[in-house]
């Protein structure tokens, strides 16, 4: 590594203090360095003073010949406590892979872990019986999984790190490079804690959204279909699929080339979606249907998975100016009659004869719905797509589905205002489907990206409610707010959710999640559609903001 760059470092880190115990006047560092291939190998260094820490960190990053990713941390904060309170503070974890402290089974730190050597190999444990979303975690030490990495680490351990009374817990402040840039680390704000600051958040999002462009795209395999999913941190390559999610991935690819400006991945795009044609829908009766095998049970016909297909036949035919797929959009209109009952109300589920399977499966199909079909429109102008735009919104407002707080609504409504002009009716339901939730949605721990989508949506919204005369709809709300709120969270999606290489550095094969987007909370899963759901929101958010 070059000089400049390890001096650099050490200024970083003597600048963010916290540099030596003022209770020893010892001082831990730890580096992390990944070769960009492999997971990060992490070396604890324990020394009388930082000064001669770091005479040995900088031995070891100068010994780096080849570009790779470097995080180096200080240790504060150190607490010791019984491992009764442990366990017990183990047990209340809610959700999965949310312990946030480093973690160390001796007082000499020849045993610690940092917070992502613990995440990112999953060494505590969920109860078997936790269910994401729905159980609490409930966790447990893996302490023979920890032993053997340990060995492996240091070359051994030498004393048996389930014994003893207590264990050391402790926070970190750091730096990580790239090769190049430098970023100081999140050590306050507890969901963030190890991943960078943004030093220019619109670059910063711009650049990630470029990542995420080609990370979609190259989960395009050679005959079109997706690698649905991995959990990286138990190297798991997810073997299921879902038809809603297949075409719903190709319209955020879509948005993603636009924004990049990379017309030449328009060709994997094009592959993914004739794959779904070919293999996920099929025709009855001059109408065309997304059907979902399952691997157990009968075929289903989805609401949901009717829009997605549309809106991804819609935005291919917007991005590329092509009408290779006119056809089959309105032939997937025409299928959407069979899911139609008389007073406007839609079926969620139909088997593949067409008969209904499930009256109500999802609060979010009729948004999408709406949505799909207001984009189809704004292609075909066809009179009878306007038609029934406008019955699905009525029924919609009749029924109160601003209740649902629901994104597609925000999206659905957003387009009909550009067709239907003044209709406050649908303005009133928007303002309720975004302002109702707004104080829950701001204090989300999880990142939740379909929230930063209701969220766009709805300051749009709000513009055009000022522009169309209307800005008295507005009197009961905080517009200011709203915008504040939209702000921080597209900043922490972007951050609580997505793989920069200071968190993909811990897992299995890190280079090849630069780019995705994970659930922390289900083995940091990284899906199609938890990257569709982040770029559509973070590039709505860029688009409209700046």
């Amino acid at each position: 590594m070059k000089k400049a760059l390890i001096k650099r470092l050490k200024g970083e880190l003597i600048n963010q203090g916290n540099l030596q115990d003022p209770v020893t006047g010892q001082a831990t560092l730890v580096v992390s360095i990944s070769d960009k291939r492999h997971r990060a190998g992490v070396t604890f260094v324990r020394a009388e003073s930082f000064k001669k820490a770091w005479i040995r960190i900088e031995h070891q990053l100068n010994q780096i010949a080849f570009p790779s990713w470097v995080r180096v941390e200080t240790i504060h904060s150190i607490q010791q406590i019984s491992r009764e309170k442990f366990a017990i503070a183990l047990a209340k974890i809610t959700r999965a892979n949310f312990w946030r402290r480093g973690v160390s089974f001796d007082e000499d730190f020849q045993t610690a872990l940092l917070e992502m050597e613990i995440n990112g190999h999953e060494f505590f444990e969920s109860d078997q019986a936790y269910k994401v979303g729905k159980t609490t975690a409930k966790a447990t030490v893996n302490y023979a999984a920890i032993t053997e990495y340990l060995t492996k680490r240091d070359g051994n351990v030498s004393m048996d790190i389930q014994a003893g009374d207590s264990v050391w817990v402790f926070a970190t402040s750091g730096v990580f490079t790239d090769g190049n840039r430098v970023w100081r680390l999140e050590d306050n704000d507890p969901q963030l804690l190890g991943v960078r600051q943004l030093a220019d958040p619109k670059q910063e999002l711009a650049d990630y959204v470029g990542l995420g462009e080609t990370y979609l795209k190259k989960q395009i395999k050679d005959d079109g279909q997706f690698v649905y999913g991995y959990f990286p941190s138990i190297k798991r390559v997810l073997s299921n699929y879902n038809s809603v999610r297949h075409f719903s991935s190709i319209y955020a690819l879509l948005e993603a080339i636009t924004f990049t400006k990379r017309p030449a991945d328009l060709k994997q795009a094009r592959h993914a979606l004739q794959w779904g044609l070919d293999h996920l829908t099929l025709v009855k009766d001059e109408a065309l249907f997304v059907v979902e095998q399952p691997k157990e049970g009968e075929a289903e016909l989805k609401l949901g998975a009717q829009a997605m297909l549309i809106l991804a036949l819609c935005k291919y035919q917007e991005v590329t100016h092509e009408k290779r797929y006119e056809k089959q959009a309105m032939q997937a209109f025409r299928g959407i009659e069979a899911f139609r009952q008389p007073d406007g109300r839609f079926n969620h589920v139909l088997r593949s004869d067409l008969s209904v399977k499930n009256a109500f499966r999802i609060i979010y199909y009729e948004g999408e719905i709406a949505f799909a079909m207001s984009r189809l429109y704004a292609l075909t102008h066809d009179d009878q797509v306007k038609i029934r735009i406008q019955e699905t919104l009525d029924f919609m407002v009749a029924h109160d589905y601003g209740k649902n707080h629901d994104h597609w609504i925000a999206y659905a409504i957003n387009e009909a205002l550009g067709i239907f002009g003044n209709n406050r009716d649908y303005m009133i339901m928007g303002l309720k489907n975004a302002f109702e939730d707004l104080e829950n949605i701001e204090h989300k721990v999880m990142p939740y990206p379909t929230r930063l989508e209701l969220l766009t949506a709805a300051v749009k919204m709000t513009d055009t409610i000022r522009a169309t005369g209307n800005g008295d709809l507005l009197e009961p709300y905080d517009v200011a707010t709203l915008r504040s709120v939209w702000q921080y969270r597209a900043e922490y999606e972007l951050l609580s959710g997505s793989f920069f290489p200071e968190v993909a550095m811990y897992f299995y094969h890190p280079a090849k999640l630069v780019g995705g987007f994970y659930a922390r909370n289900d083995h940091f899963r990284t899906r199609i559609d938890d990257c569709e759901h982040f770029l559509s929101g973070l590039i709505n958010y860029y688009d409209y903001k700046y």
